[in-house]
């Protein structure tokens, strides 16, 4: 497996990058925002793409080798979210998902040949991608153990056989990483493996879409179908039989930058509410000032803060510890995509009527974020992970010598 890690920009540079991409996003990518509820129109896409290269922040997570800005991970979070300030922003910058997270795989597992295919012309805007790796039940899901997608041995490479869904961004994709099952051999263990494969290879079908009540992600969640579709040796991303455990390098990370942007995007809509109650009378004072209305906007204010803070301490443990990473990013993205939530909805019930007009774009911005407490692992899986890996911490360490504490003759004794 092969990883390489940018040590990154000094300070002074991420500060001078956040600024800038602070001044691009609000300048000409809001200037050309679509009307709430619309897609983003690729030629003004393209458009403000090359003008985000010029202007020197386009791709910011991706190494300066492969034409990005060269951010490390621990960096990301204050530029995400001056993109995710706008809806269109990450998507303009090639910051977005799934091309992000196929970007920082290509990187850490990819070879030579592979990054030069795949990494530089998708970190360059060339290219898009997908991810599949979510099946029609009984398929993976929220379980990914139940992949039912698998790749066989051919001769001179692999044959791969089953049907993804939601997979996100596949109608606008020129290659997808696959998830397959595949099984043992004399050199690798029964598992998973993933694998590059263009979307005009035979045998690969767009299918159906699923209309979801989020807008802004270009290409859509379709259906994709595999039917004999038959790759090289050379396809093949990482290790074979190690899918599961080279999908942990994309999912962490992935689920964070998810919660940097849209951190972004709640940013935006907290700043919407504030210049309205700052402005608007309601029984004589501004809104404002009535004590119902702070206590909401004080709350907003704590789940920014404290979504703010998590996002950076996960971002710096992915950095130093990225399986201890991976585990605290579930903490994250639960409390962020719920915390996300409360603040657009708030800054929805805060501007009233028109909060829930297409006059502003509150309504739409809650139609985007409310999907992400189920995209990438729901709240219920996340949580349902998080207390089995609390239970056994605690267990181990108990064993390992920690005084236990769940006895009422501990504290009968006293001191």
């Amino acid at each position: 497996m092969q990883r390489t890690h940018s040590s990154g920009l000094d300070p002074s540079e991420v500060e001078d990058l956040r600024l800038r991409t602070r001044e691009f996003i609000r300048g000409p990518v809001m200037d050309a925002e679509p009307r709430p509820g619309q897609a983003l129109n690729l030629a003004v896409r393209r458009e403000l793409g090359a003008a985000a290269k010029v202007a020197g922040v386009y791709a910011p997570h991706v190494a300066r080798e492969y034409g990005g800005q060269g951010l490390a991970v621990e960096q990301w979070s204050g530029v995400f979210q001056e993109a995710g300030y706008s809806p269109i922003g990450p998507a303009v910058l090639n910051c977005m998902a799934p091309d992000e997270g196929n970007m920082h795989m290509l990187a850490l597992l990819g070879t030579e040949q592979q990054k030069r295919d795949y990494l530089l012309p998708l970190a360059g805007g060339e290219a898009t991608s997908c991810f599949a790796m979510s099946e029609p039940h009984p398929g993976a899901g929220s379980d990914p153990e139940a992949l039912s997608t698998t790749a066989a041995p051919a001769v001179g490479g692999w044959i791969i056989n089953g049907h993804k869904r939601f997979i996100s961004g596949a109608m606008f994709a020129g290659f997808v990483i696959v998830m397959a099952r595949t099984a043992a051999t004399e050199n690798a263990p029964a598992g998973a493996t993933m694998f590059l494969v263009n979307m005009d290879t035979p045998g690969v079908t767009l299918g159906a879409p699923i209309h979801t009540m989020d807008r802004y992600l270009p290409g859509g969640h379709p259906h994709v179908e595999f039917d004999g579709v038959k790759v090289l040796g050379s396809a093949v991303l990482g290790e074979v039989g190690r899918a599961f455990a080279h999908a942990q390098l994309r999912l962490g990370p992935a689920r964070l930058t998810h919660c940097m942007r849209w951190l972004g995007l709640a940013r935006r809509a907290h700043d919407i509410a504030m210049d309205r109650t700052n402005t608007r009378n309601i029984f004589g004072s501004h809104i404002s000032e009535l004590g119902i209305a702070q206590d909401m906007i004080a709350s907003s204010v704590i789940d920014i803060e404290s979504s703010d803070a998590i996002i950076a301490k996960c971002a710096a443990l992915l950095a130093s510890d990225p399986k201890a990473g991976s585990a605290l990013s579930s903490v994250a993205k639960v409390h962020c995509s719920e915390a996300v939530y409360r603040v657009i909805d708030r800054s929805l019930q805060l501007c009233g009527g028109d909060g829930v007009s297409d006059g502003l774009p509150l309504a739409q911005y809650l139609n985007e974020v409310r999907p992400f407490r189920i995209y990438d692992g729901s709240t219920e899986t996340h949580k349902w992970a998080i207390a089995r890996r609390a239970t056994k911490s605690r267990r181990q360490s108990v064993e390992a010598g920690e005084p236990f504490l769940g006895s009422v003759r501990f504290y009968e004794g006293g001191r």
